[in-house]
């Protein structure tokens, strides 16, 4: 859940720049840095990292959509580790991973940058995460923000963290 609230003008460069800030932190890096974890075969690589977000980014991303596309829909909560397990993501190459996750945000952007305000409102209700909740766009797309910003600084510490 998003940790402090944004506006849908703080939402929306964040959501444009993160995969673009992912990808300045990790052009200088050969793709055994990408894939190894650098605290032990135990912690995240950036390419899990990158997984991660992509799983994230399907699932929150799929609710805004939804809530765009249907009046009020009922939504399942599916929680984006439990989503990965279904998808390859983790296998991936990084680049052709990154361009991926890069053009599926270019297609939610290209449906969020005209939405009007009130847009931002529409609504689901989402059941299966314990109390049945009312999330809006505007929720879901703070969260999607939000959490990918603290994984951006993530990668950016693992690249520093990295030997010369």
């Amino acid at each position: 859940m998003p940790s402090n609230l944004l506006t849908i003008e703080q939402v929306m460069p964040l959501l444009t720049e993160n995969p673009q800030r992912i990808a300045a932190l990790i052009a200088d890096l050969a793709p055994s840095q990408l894939h190894t974890p650098p605290g032990g075969p135990d912690g995240w690589s950036i390419n899990d990292v990158l997984a991660h977000l992509r799983a994230c980014a399907d699932v929150w991303g799929n609710c805004m959509m939804t809530m765009i596309a249907e009046d009020m829909p009922t939504l399942r909560a599916i929680n984006p580790r439990t989503w990965i397990k279904k998808t390859n993501y983790l296998e991936l190459e990084f680049q052709p991973s990154l361009r991926s996750f890069a053009m599926q945000r270019a297609d939610l952007l290209a449906v969020l940058a005209p939405l009007p305000p009130e847009g931002w409102s529409r609504a689901a209700t989402v059941t299966g995460a314990g109390k049945v909740l009312r999330r809006t766009v505007l929720f879901y797309g703070q969260w999607l923000a939000s959490h990918e910003r603290q994984h951006v600084k993530q990668v950016e510490r693992m690249v520093k963290a990295l030997p010369v």
